[in-house]
């Protein structure tokens, strides 16, 4: 982890980038090594997930200011773990209650009670984080789709208890199932007591004697699970939800994990969006745009047929209401905006020309000269 890039350097800003400045450089370095764009590369993958663990921290205000003032080791309490931890008090596992109470024989002065948690008090079971690739019909329409994750599940055999069938957990000798041990150290300005993770039940307060085969004493397993989610309809690319108690089993009978699902939208041939809005840019001929027509429309939800005034200029837009993305969570839609373009005939024949050329004639066209009224072609 020591030579992980800095995110700045990543998404190529400067320290003092404002918001905007992240999000459009974001944008770009996504779509540059976004892997459903780069199939034939294998390195597109790798640099995806770092442009986007990037942005995840410097998009959030806290994170980055953490990340401004103590790198990554601000942002990731693995990094650097490898080189013996950022721990200042010699590996200790150091109370700051119990320091202050040496001196002034009180409590912590950050308030709140020096004790430490009960470690067999019930805890929630970790987050987990996955992608899942989408088309861009699935995201706007919402969809239901199966993630595999690794998840942690309480073990089945010993129900978490880490127990092999018939035994049950001793209470720690040394520590009698308080999970730390106090210790007492010399310094310059005299005895000072501080506290460390029990080395003899590894902070549980428990000894397992007879441990399950299964978990290895553990009380959880890890395995490859599948979970079926459900994707919000108008769920845009690189926005995430949340698949509530699907995360990581909790421990001593605590609640599950969640598990966070970012979703990839792979580009549309033909549409785009832009938020709630369905864009799309419709070619038309010459002749089209000068008489008129009804013109047949791709959506979402099929075909529809819409009328174009004669004389329609390229460039021209015309909204569809209610044709656009679902708005997340809701039963509105946005609109669909239909840009029309007016596409010049190319390799015309001696005929097509000279009809061009009587048509230029019948409408006063003078060829080689300037315009004589502001009046429109059409």
């Amino acid at each position: 982890m020591a030579d992980k890039r800095d995110y700045y350097e990543v998404l190529g800003v400067s320290k003092g980038a404002g918001e905007d400045e992240i999000k459009k450089a974001y944008r770009q370095k996504a779509k540059q090594y976004h892997p459903d764009l780069h199939p034939d590369d294998p390195s597109a993958e790798a640099k995806f997930k770092e442009v986007n663990e990037a942005y995840e921290v410097l998009s959030d205000p806290d994170k980055k200011a953490k990340y401004d003032q103590f790198g990554h080791a601000g942002v990731d309490p693995n990094f650097g773990a490898g080189a013996g931890g950022g721990n200042p008090f010699g590996g200790f596992d150091v109370d700051l209650g119990d320091i202050f109470g040496s001196f002034f024989g009180g409590g912590s002065p950050f308030g709140g009670s020096s004790r430490r948690s009960d470690p067999n008090a019930p805890r929630r079971g970790e987050d987990l984080r996955t992608r899942l690739t989408l088309s861009f019909e699935d995201a706007a329409k919402g969809c239901k789709r199966k993630v595999e994750v690794n998840k942690v599940h309480t073990c089945s055999d010993c129900h978490g208890s880490g127990c092999a069938s018939g035994s049950s957990p001793k209470q720690c000798p040394d520590c009698h199932g308080r999970g730390y041990v106090t210790v007492q150290q010399r310094t310059p300005f005299g005895s000072i007591q501080t506290q460390k993770s029990c080395p003899k039940c590894s902070g549980t307060g428990k000894i397992i004697e007879n441990p399950c085969p299964k978990c290895r004493g553990k009380g959880r397993i890890s395995q490859k699970t599948t979970v079926e989610v459900n994707v919000p309809a108008g769920i845009d690319d690189r926005q995430t939800f949340v698949v509530y108690g699907a995360g990581n089993s909790g421990v001593n009978g605590g609640p599950d994990g969640n598990l966070e699902v970012v979703v990839l939208v792979r580009p549309h041939p033909y549409f785009t969006r832009d938020g709630f809005t369905l864009l799309l840019d419709k070619h038309i001929s010459f002749t089209q745009a000068s008489l008129g027509d009804k013109l047949r429309i791709p959506t979402l939800e099929g075909d529809v047929f819409f009328d174009i005034p004669a004389g329609t200029q390229s460039g021209t837009q015309f909204s569809l209401r209610g044709k656009g993305i679902p708005v997340v969570n809701s039963k509105s839609k946005g609109d669909m905006v239909v840009t029309v373009i007016v596409d010049t005939p190319k390799n015309l024949t001696q005929k097509q020309k000279e009809l061009l050329l009587q048509l230029e004639k019948e409408l006063g066209v003078e060829r080689g000269a300037a315009p004589k009224s502001k009046k429109k072609f059409f």
